[in-house]
């Protein structure tokens, strides 16, 4: 025993990386052992913030640390995701994204960051329905009704940001409707919303999170959901591929993802308990009012379903013609 301790005492002093690996076991080992600060790149009120908070509760008590929850909006969630891509990958700095996450490299490619080499991806919540809403003041009663006035003079329509879910929602609706529209761009979902409800601009596809409670005070009025079924949210408002628009569709998705080289064994033990923390009653009945529908992934096929999009969402950028900047 003294021969081995001293030839390790020797190999530690001579080599600087000697110490280093037992030390990131040991900090590995003990993860957590301090507060993690989750980023959320849209505003408070969000869709993508709702559904993050209901999840971040339950996980926070599964983990033993307090969980601090950052919004940080702004340019369809790249500013927030951004400082993400450049915490140090022990998995003290998180990240709550939408569809938006895979979205951004169509919308902005000239981004700071790699959506698929800067981040690991943990678990997906679910996907949300977004909702067509127009101004009750507006008049216009159908999904029909609102494409046919795009296509006599153009419409308006808000969004939580260039290159967000809502945004993305919005021009596959303007492009299967074949109309034209002016984009008016906002850091998060609700002060877009409100846009609508003032009737200053003419529709948003809002996540369910964001105007349930407004279509149910009857301050926006639902013309469809963009999901392929209805949602049991809004059972009696159609889909807009039911409103005679194919293609018109889009899965707004919620998860949570890491900075890139984290851990592999702090990836598992956070999709392991945020699984569980999904599954729990109080969670299920905050998410099922909502229509959010379970996306059951593993952590390598919710990077390869990012893969996928990323590389989607290019083409189709490239296809339509669209320029988002």
């Amino acid at each position: 025993m003294t021969i081995h301790r001293r030839h390790f005492l020797k190999l530690a002093g001579s080599t600087a990386g000697t110490l280093a690996a037992p030390t990131l076991l040991r900090a590995q080992s003990a993860w957590p052992n301090q507060t993690i600060r989750v980023q959320i790149p849209f505003s408070a009120g969000s869709s993508v913030d709702v559904i993050g908070r209901i999840v971040m509760d339950p996980l926070s008590r599964a983990l033993g640390q307090p969980i601090v929850i950052e919004n940080r909006g702004g340019a369809g969630g790249t500013i927030g995701s951004a400082q993400v891509a450049r915490a140090a990958p022990d998995g003290y700095t998180l990240l709550i994204n939408a569809s938006a996450h895979s979205a951004a490299p169509a919308a902005y490619p000239n981004i700071a960051y790699d959506v698929v080499k800067d981040f690991s991806a943990v678990a997906c919540f679910g996907s949300i329905p977004n909702v067509v809403v127009v101004s009750p003041d507006s008049g216009l009663k159908t999904l029909k009704d609102l494409v046919e006035k795009g296509k006599k003079g153009g419409l308006t329509y808000s969004s939580a940001g260039v290159g967000s879910a809502t945004h993305w929602a919005a021009e596959r609706l303007r492009l299967a409707g074949d109309f034209k529209g002016t984009h008016v761009p906002f850091r998060g979902g609700p002060e877009a919303t409100m846009e609508v409800v003032a009737g200053r601009v003419d529709y948003a596809c809002m996540g369910m999170s964001s105007v349930l409670g407004l279509v149910q005070d009857r301050k926006v009025v639902p013309l469809a959901v963009c999901t392929p079924q209805r949602s049991t949210a809004l059972p009696n408002v159609p889909t807009t591929i039911e409103a005679g628009y194919p293609g018109s569709d889009y899965i707004f998705w919620n998860g949570l993802f890491v900075p890139a080289k984290t851990p592999k064994e702090i990836i598992d033990r956070l999709h392991a308990e945020t699984k569980k923390a999904l599954a729990l009653p109080a969670v299920q009945d905050k998410f099922k009012p909502q229509g959010i529908e379970p996306m059951d992934l593993t952590p390598a096929q919710y990077d390869e379903l990012i893969r996928k999009e990323v590389a989607g969402n290019i083409a189709f950028v490239k296809a339509a013609g669209l320029k988002f900047q």
